[in-house]
C-alpha cells in the first residue's frame, strides 16, 4: 500500500462487440498464458450459445447471473489475542463483482463437459436461474458469515 495517497480506481474498458464493461471484466480471468484472443473467442462463443439456448439477450443473462452470485458479506481471518478468528465483513460492489466472476469461472472449470465454452455457458445459465455451483458457494459464504457474526460482531 502506498503511504502517500490512495490509488485511483481504474474503470474497465468496454469490449469491442457488446460494448459492455462487464463482458470485458470477464476476459482477464478467462485468460491463460497471455492468449487474449482465445479468451475473447471462448467468451463470445459462450454468449452465442446462451443466445441459442435461452433465446434471450445474453447480456441480460450474464448480468442476472453475476447479480445472483455477488455476495453481500464475507468472512475474513482476523488475529485477535493470539488466535485467528473468521470475522464477517461487508463487501463493496466492486469487490463483490470480482468475487462473483471468480466463483463463476471456478465453478465452470470444475463442471464436467466437453469444452470451456460449453461449461461456461451452462454455468451462467444455471446461475441466472438461481442454481449451480457458484450460487451454492455464495450461500455457503453467507451461512458461514451468519454463524460467525453472532460470536465475533465486536471484532470488526
Amino acid at each position: 500500500m502506498s503511504r502517500r495517497g490512495t490509488a485511483e480506481e481504474k474503470t474497465a474498458k468496454s469490449d469491442p462487440i457488446y460494448r459492455n464493461r462487464l463482458v470485458n471484466m470477464l476476459v482477464n480471468p478467462i485468460l491463460k498464458h497471455g492468449k487474449r484472443s482465445l479468451a475473447y473467442q471462448i467468451l463470445y462463443r459462450a454468449m452465442k450459445r446462451i443466445q441459442q439456448k435461452t433465446e434471450t439477450n445474453p447480456l441480460s443473462v450474464l448480468r442476472q447471473a453475476i447479480r445472483g452470485v455477488t455476495p453481500d458479506i464475507s468472512v475474513k481471518a482476523r488475529r485477535v489475542d493470539g488466535s485467528t478468528h473468521q470475522v464477517p465483513i461487508e463487501i463493496g460492489p466492486t469487490q463483490g463483482k470480482a468475487l462473483a466472476i471468480r466463483w463463476l469461472l471456478g465453478a465452470s472449470r470444475k463442471r464436467p463437459g466437453r469444452n470451456r465454452v460449453f461449461k461456461f455457458s451452462s454455468e451462467l445459465v444455471d446461475a441466472a436461474k438461481g442454481s449451480g455451483d457458484a450460487i451454492r458457494k455464495k450461500e455457503e459464504t453467507h451461512k458461514m458469515a451468519e454463524a460467525t457474526n453472532k460470536a465475533f460482531v465486536h471484532f470488526r
